[in-house]
């Protein structure tokens, strides 16, 4: 694995469609593979999402639907295309259908689509909603992101999005510390982040990794979940900030002799 390629490929990334969900870095994690990536890259959302800051060199359209299709159907100037509908919230692009982006993701020619697929309201952790994820009828590559910086901390809306559903998911309560235990069950619950991945791949982002207590936690919770469950083969310990760093892949222990 080249050290150009490596977050691709750890999260397998390079080609199909592949979704964010979860709280704590979704959009950053998407923004970091198209930075990585060479081929022709999409970047959009289910649901509203911030398009990538203008230092990421892109075309970017927002416009409705009959519109939109025309505009990416036009020859561009950048490998990376943004594109979504025009939202109320300032700042914020709105969704498009799960079918249609499966649509144009062939129709167009993307190497990779990357899609944003929940929202989390700026909070670390997430559980999701009945109705949530918003997933493409094709996932290759499911990414289930949280924050280090939820772990030792108690749980509130502080910290969660959707608070009810992550202390059913994870058995903490309000006001009790998040612990890594806690956390690892969000991560490998079918309940939780694992929630509609089918037959995706999946592929686990811990990010804000800031520091060695964070990490020794966020060590914990992956390998943890490596325990709970056999879908995904490592969990990624990230700082994503102004740059991109790999803080540590925490994969399954070899079998003992």
């Amino acid at each position: 694995m080249s050290p150009e390629n490596a977050l691709c490929d750890l999260l397998a990334a390079r080609r199909g469609i592949v979704c964010a969900v979860g709280a704590g870095g979704k959009k950053s994690v998407l923004r970091a593979i198209a930075a990585e990536h060479r081929g022709r890259v999409a970047i959009t959302g289910t649901v509203p999402f911030l398009p990538p800051p203008e230092t990421l060199p892109a075309d970017r359209f927002s416009a409705e639907v009959e519109l939109l299709g025309e505009q990416l159907a036009a020859p561009g100037a950048h490998r990376i295309v943004v594109f979504g509908r025009p939202a109320e919230k300032k700042g914020r692009w709105g969704g498009l259908p799960p079918e249609l982006i499966a649509d144009w993701h062939q129709r167009f020619g993307f190497d990779a689509t990357l899609v944003k697929a929940d929202g989390a309201r700026m909070r670390w952790i997430k559980a999701p909603a009945e109705d949530e994820p918003v997933l493409p009828p094709r996932c290759d590559t499911l990414i289930p992101v949280m924050s280090a910086r939820a772990l030792g901390e108690p749980l509130s809306d502080r910290i969660a999005h959707r608070v009810p559903l992550v202390e059913h998911v994870t058995g903490c309560r309000v006001g009790e510390i998040f612990g890594a235990e806690h956390a690892a069950r969000l991560l490998a619950s079918d309940l939780g982040l694992l929630k509609g991945a089918g037959k995706s791949l999946v592929r686990p982002v811990i990010n804000m990794v800031d520091d060695d207590e964070r990490l020794a936690l966020a060590m914990r919770t992956a390998r943890l979940a490596l325990e709970m469950t056999s879908r995904f083969p490592h969990v990624l310990l990230m700082r994503l900030k102004s740059t991109t760093e790999i803080v540590a892949v925490a994969g399954r222990e070899p079998d003992a002799p």
